[in-house]
């Protein structure tokens, strides 16, 4: 058994009892809170409209049709005109599937340069199978011996704290003490960007064979879209996904 760094001393005070994490705990699990919106459907309307000089100042039906019009025909720059702010919590495997949509968004992560509070990881409700098509990722299936995935999961995260607090104590610098941690280790970012640029975020990694923890960010994005920009969120979603 390896000896308890100081860090794991204190921490060994308090009892913790683990417990197999629900479906409706996942969702708890990954948050999303929506930090700022600017603009709403009259904001895109408004700015198709002023291409003939014309502005609308209520919502009426054929602003609507409007709406409705430009995300049929990809006419996507009036969806930039809005624009939202997220801070999320997810483990980094999730982060680092979204990281990879740039345009029309801007990302800062909390970075363990400077961070060194104690980690925390995430352990998944279900060990899904490989799918038969690779490009699926995962089956619905769970595997053979679930308990023993997940107990495999729980000593890698023992380890890796137990390193990590090693690493510190040893006066290693944050920076590199970090690269023992696993990417079950949560994250959280602010995230910025347009109507238009989230919505892509959402169709895509709301489609049946993206990640399912991924997918619980993307629908809980969705969903506050849905709240700023109901018309908007209806013309631009794809709707076998959602």
């Amino acid at each position: 058994m390896l000896p308890l760094t100081t860090n794991e001393k204190e921490r060994s005070m308090f009892t913790t009892t683990q417990t197999t994490t629900t479906k409706e705990q996942i969702k708890s699990l990954m948050n999303v809170t929506l930090l700022n919106c600017m603009g709403d459907d009259l904001t895109v309307v408004n700015a198709a409209r002023v291409s003939f000089a014309n502005t609308s100042y209520g919502l009426e039906k054929r602003d609507v049709k409007l709406i409705e019009y430009l995300a049929k025909h990809n006419h996507w720059t009036p969806f930039g005109h809005v624009q939202f702010s997220f801070r999320v919590k997810a483990p980094i495997f999730v982060a680092r599937q979204l990281a990879k949509h740039q345009v029309g968004l801007v990302w800062n992560e909390v970075s363990r340069r400077y961070v060194k509070d104690e980690p925390e990881f995430f352990t998944p409700d279900m060990w899904r199978g490989t799918a038969a098509n690779v490009k699926q990722g995962s089956s619905d299936e769970s595997v053979y011996d679930p308990e023993y995935c997940s107990d495999t999961l729980e000593d890698l995260h023992t380890a890796a704290l137990h390193a990590y607090d090693s690493l510190l104590e040893e006066g290693v610098a944050p920076e590199q003490a970090r690269m023992v941690l696993p990417l079950s280790m949560y994250t959280e970012w602010v995230w910025t960007g347009s109507l238009a640029a989230f919505m892509r975020v959402v169709n895509l990694r709301t489609h049946p064979t993206a990640q399912e923890e991924v997918k619980v960010v993307a629908r809980k994005i969705g969903s506050y879209i849905k709240q700023a920009c109901p018309h908007s969120y209806e013309a631009l979603k794809v709707e076998e996904n959602i």
